[in-house]
């Protein structure tokens, strides 16, 4: 479906061409996502508003938009019938993917950009846990729900949307590439923090490797566990719904548990300057395994449940080697608000990797006590 040319400046030209309710009475940004543009609209009458989110898929991050909706389309519509078998709630409960005028999950514009809409989710907020351990571990029993209820969906049916976006061994790779071309001239000011990275190039693989094994399998996983991707019910304060879908695809339950763990466990900030504020908080990282493990334990193989613990470190450590190849190729793939942020976010990632090292044991130990007893 066509937009003319205004539909870049006018995000309202685009919301007009979805099956919203009611008249556009308001269009605002919203959010400070990474990657997509995100806009809330307004429709209805003054006093009786209905609200929805429009967004413009990115098209450098997704080369393919029809399959990311196509992905969100199947696993919605699955998650809102297992919602409403248990008795919930599936439009609060799941993203609830609204139509353009011709039926499609998007929209295309004039400038060949991919648009869609969800159903706004009132009475919640994103989790920001800021050391609230009932939220991480709300927020992750959320992740471990989500698991647990795609678990009969076939892994198959769903399209890759970012090929290897976990492979952390690829990863790896495409930081050498990056090293070795050095195409900014930036190579010599991250020098400690390549080291860093290559030392670790035999961790890289443990994850593929028990994939490779067949011991774990694949699995529909949402691939980008960070808790503000979890909706928190403000008028209980649990885990209400997992959003921000784009990543679902094939991949390995220990991807979601161990970027859960990176995303919360550190109580600095992403970008934090000062690194001796960069640490694995235990107590956290023990919620999270508790929340995740009490809706997921029972579906996961052993090899799974024993590499948990090992997962939160690679998964920092790949998150770490991203932003270190974005600073090395100019800043092309996250956004920056300042010279070396990337690098700067590559240094927390690898600061509590090397955290995450020293208190390996322990983490295991915390995990094994959350595991129940099995036949």
């Amino acid at each position: 479906m066509g937009m003319n040319d205004r539909s870049r400046l006018h995000p309202g030209a685009v919301a007009a061409g979805f099956a919203l309710e009611g008249k556009i009475l308001r269009i605002e940004p919203f959010g400070g996502g990474h990657i997509n543009d995100t806009f809330k609209v307004q429709t209805g009458s003054p006093a009786r508003p209905r609200s929805y989110l429009l967004q413009r898929i990115n098209r450098f991050v997704f080369e393919a938009p029809e399959r990311v909706m196509a992905n969100i389309a199947r696993v919605t519509a699955h998650l809102r019938a297992k919602i409403a078998a248990e008795g919930g709630d599936p439009d609060r409960e799941t993203l609830t993917v609204v139509p353009a005028g011709n039926g499609a999950a998007w929209l295309r514009d004039g400038h060949n950009e991919y648009w869609r809409t969800f159903l706004f989710i009132e009475g919640a907020q994103a989790c920001n846990i800021a050391g609230q351990r009932d939220q991480a571990y709300h927020a992750a029993r959320a992740f471990g729900r989500f698991q647990r209820m795609l678990a009969d969906v076939d892994p198959a049916e769903l399209h890759e949307t970012i090929p290897g976006f976990h492979n952390t061994p690829m990863r790896m790779g495409r930081l050498v590439e990056a090293v070795e071309a050095d195409p900014c001239g930036r190579a010599g000011q991250a020098r400690p923090e390549i080291d860093f990275a290559l030392a670790r190039d035999a961790d890289c693989a443990l994850l593929t490797d028990i994939a490779a094994s067949s011991n774990a399998p694949l699995r529909v996983v949402h691939n980008d566990t960070k808790l503000d991707n979890v909706l928190i019910d403000t008028s209980t304060g649990k885990g209400l719904c997992v959003i921000d879908l784009d990543t679902v695809m094939p991949g390995l339950s220990m991807h979601d548990f161990g970027d859960c763990c990176r995303s919360a466990v550190n109580p600095a900030a992403e970008d934090e300057r000062d690194l001796s504020k960069v640490r694995a908080d235990l107590g956290l990282f023990e919620h999270i395994a508790a929340g995740f493990v009490s809706e997921a334990g029972g579906l996961l193989r052993q090899a799974e449940l024993d590499a948990l613990a090992m997962s939160a470190k690679i998964l920092t450590l790949e998150q770490g080697i991203r932003f270190l190849t974005d600073y090395l190729l100019g800043d092309v793939y996250y956004r920056v608000s300042r010279p070396a942020h990337n690098l700067d976010r590559c240094r927390v990632q690898f600061a509590l990797a090397e955290d995450m090292e020293r208190k390996m044991d322990r983490m295991r130990r915390l995990v094994a006590s959350r595991i129940p007893p099995r036949d």
